[in-house]
């Protein structure tokens, strides 16, 4: 048996962090080994144990969840642990591996572990669009870190990884597939112009004709125009020609 994944459950209120604690305690997948209460016993117990899941509440005294994954560098997943109904986590539901309502239902919370324990849980077939507005929490580089979308200029292919270009000129791999953010992102907003290039509309200046019936992509921000061709030019050219 793999060893268990070591987990730190943080909510303000005691009676729901040993609620959680006592439901796990029936998953041999799971060890807890910390809690906190607010932000900076988070921090700290974080530091600490350096784990492997946060079952994170939303609300916390004086923050929230998302202030703490912000001032954090962890490669731990997340399960959001909120009283928020369905309609109002969807603002959240792009975040994390998964979440939970409370009163925590233990069923949902073994689908939960059966999640985090599938290794390909992250590439499930059945994620909704992403809307424009959304932001996404996700392994940059070597840290777990938001990104809003109307911030990425273009994605690159990276063998079995992708590789993001920001607003702000960072680029970072991720273990998202071209194929995965091709169905989730929105189609208004981003087009496939490469086999392997996927760009932000929004940043495009213009598209220019080029040698054998293809066509330069220039993006701003970029030093260096995209060369596409004619069949993949069609969505652009309706837009900017």
């Amino acid at each position: 048996m793999n060893k268990p994944l070591r987990a730190i459950v943080v909510d303000d209120e005691r009676l729901v962090r040993r609620e959680l604690i006592a439901l796990l305690s029936n998953f041999r997948q799971i060890q807890v080994v910390g809690e906190a209460e607010d932000v900076p016993s988070a921090i700290k117990v974080i530091a600490e144990q350096n784990p492997d899941v946060l079952f994170l509440d939303i609300q916390l005294p004086r923050e929230t969840g998302f202030d703490l994954l912000e001032k954090i560098q962890t490669r731990a997943r997340i399960v959001f642990v909120t009283a928020f109904n369905e309609y109002a986590v969807r603002a959240f539901e792009v975040n994390a591996l998964d979440y939970l309502l409370k009163p925590i239902d233990p069923e949902r919370l073994s689908q939960t572990i059966e999640r985090l324990t599938y290794e390909g849980a992250v590439e499930t077939s059945d994620m909704r669009k992403l809307e424009y507005s959304d932001r996404l929490f996700l392994m940059l580089g070597t840290q777990m870190r938001f990104l809003k979308l109307d911030h990425i200029v273009l994605i690159n292919a990276a063998g079995d990884y992708s590789e993001v270009t920001t607003a702000d000129g960072q680029k970072s791999l991720t273990t998202k597939r071209m194929k995965e953010w091709e169905s989730r992102l929105p189609e208004q907003n981003f087009c496939r112009v490469h086999r392997s290039i996927i760009v932000n509309l929004e940043y495009v200046e213009r598209v220019e004709d080029w040698f054998n019936f293809s066509y330069r992509l220039f993006l701003r921000g970029c030093a260096e125009p995209i060369i596409m061709s004619r069949r993949l030019s069609a969505k652009l050219r309706e837009r900017f020609g």
